[in-house]
């Protein structure tokens, strides 16, 4: 056996579920820890920007690209949620705070650095199988030679190759600039978390998102929640539609660009492929459904997974998402790609009646059932209704299946 522990991925999930391992509390067992990642090339996605919510002073605070305390949502008249002067809406107790994945990586290997038993490699892994003497991550190094390590769990956070079968998926898919303008046109104080003054779709819903990095420079982004995405050129023009005619920027340079998908499920992600072989993040089903947040969630798994570890239980990863949020979840999915469900005006409602880190809670998961009931006085009752009643009678498809009869 290689190491205790061999964690495939070196993403969010596998950087956090590292770290967390790693940082084991006075009087506990430290694991010895493999963590893997692909060579520089195709298999290592690219530089990206990870955005969440939390308390100051938080565990990466020190290398964070930028935070904000104020958010601002727009309804697709451009009316500010809630009103003036509610409409830039502080944050009590929270900051929502940028970090990009370069720097997060770069943060914890330099923490886990020259720490006993920790082992970084740089291969792809290309299976990882179970068997009596422990699970095994095989695939080859950078010059094609083979690669194997054994250990006692295998934790995976590559993506799916398929997403499980589900009753609705949809998929986030976002293009972003980088901008810098010509004159002051941001406020660094203040992000834009949701603008709905951009075209919707008939089935899902857009909006534009805008995270000012000073005066002048921000992240621009076109978001959309809809079944297939959008080639390079509807991306741009979309983009170039809302810095011109909605932002109205003027003269401004993009300085660079990120650009993603996420799947939106009601799929069941199974935790573990093998004995002894976990998944992690998004392949675990970190990512919350209904709205493509997944960083927090990430945090929150790795901690559970570590805390198991340290106190000397096997540590199985717990389930991301309460059976509760996965259910409502569900009902909004099929609500917004069925058209039943306006979501512009639906988020925008929830933000204009209720606290935003109430909200901000509600879209990461991490609410309550006395909680989840006071924001469904504000959903439409109609649709939600309907849609949840017709839930239980509809199959699970694979992905890419035609939808059920009578959808349109």
């Amino acid at each position: 056996m290689d190491a205790e522990i061999v964690i495939v991925g070196a993403g969010a999930a596998g950087l956090a579920l590292a770290h967390h391992l790693c940082a084991a509390p006075p009087g506990a067992r430290v694991p010895s820890v493999v963590l893997v990642e692909p060579p520089p090339g195709p298999s290592r996605p690219a530089v990206r920007t990870w955005c969440h919510w939390g308390p100051p002073d938080g565990p990466y605070d020190a290398v964070l690209t930028a935070s904000w305390e104020r958010l601002r949502v727009r309804d697709r008249a451009g009316r500010e949620a809630g009103g003036v002067p509610r409409g830039l809406r502080g944050l009590r107790g929270l900051r929502y705070k940028m970090l990009r994945s370069d720097v997060f990586e770069e943060f914890v290997l330099g923490e886990l650095a020259g720490r006993p038993g920790f082992v970084r490699d740089t291969a792809t892994v290309t299976r990882v199988t179970g068997g009596p003497g422990g699970p095994v991550a095989e695939g080859h190094d950078a010059r094609g030679r083979p690669y194997r390590r054994r250990a006692r769990w295998v934790f995976d956070s590559r993506p799916l190759p398929v997403l499980p079968p589900a009753r609705t998926t949809l998929l986030q898919h976002f293009r972003g600039w980088f901008v810098r303008t010509a004159d002051p046109r941001f406020d660094p104080g203040c992000a834009d978390l949701m603008d709905f003054r951009t075209p919707q779709p008939a089935h899902g819903l857009s909006f534009g998102y805008v995270l000012p990095l000073g005066p002048r420079e921000a992240l621009v982004e076109y978001t959309e929640f809809s079944r297939v995405p959008l080639d390079e050129a509807g991306y741009e023009a979309a983009l170039r539609d809302y810095t011109g005619k909605v932002l109205r920027l003027g003269a401004f340079e993009v300085t660079g660009s990120e650009q993603g998908v996420i799947p939106m499920t009601d799929a069941r992600f199974p935790r573990t492929s093998a004995p002894g072989v976990f998944r992690v993040g998004t392949a675990g089903g970190a990512t919350r459904p209904s709205t493509g947040y997944t960083f927090a969630a990430v945090q929150r798994q790795a901690r559970r997974v570590a805390d198991r570890y340290h106190r000397g239980l096997a540590p199985v990863p717990p389930v991301p998402h309460s059976r509760r949020s996965r259910a409502m979840d569900a009902v909004l999915l099929r609500a917004l790609d069925q058209g039943r469900v306006d979501g512009a005006a639906f988020f925008a409602r929830l933000f204009t009646a209720l606290p935003p880190e109430r909200v901000l809670a509600f879209l990461d998961g991490a609410t309550g059932p006395v909680q989840d009931l006071g924001i469904g006085r504000h959903v439409p009752w109609g649709p939600m209704t309907r849609t949840a009643l017709e839930l239980p009678f509809l199959r699970r498809r694979p992905a890419g299946a035609p939808p059920h009869r009578g959808e349109p």
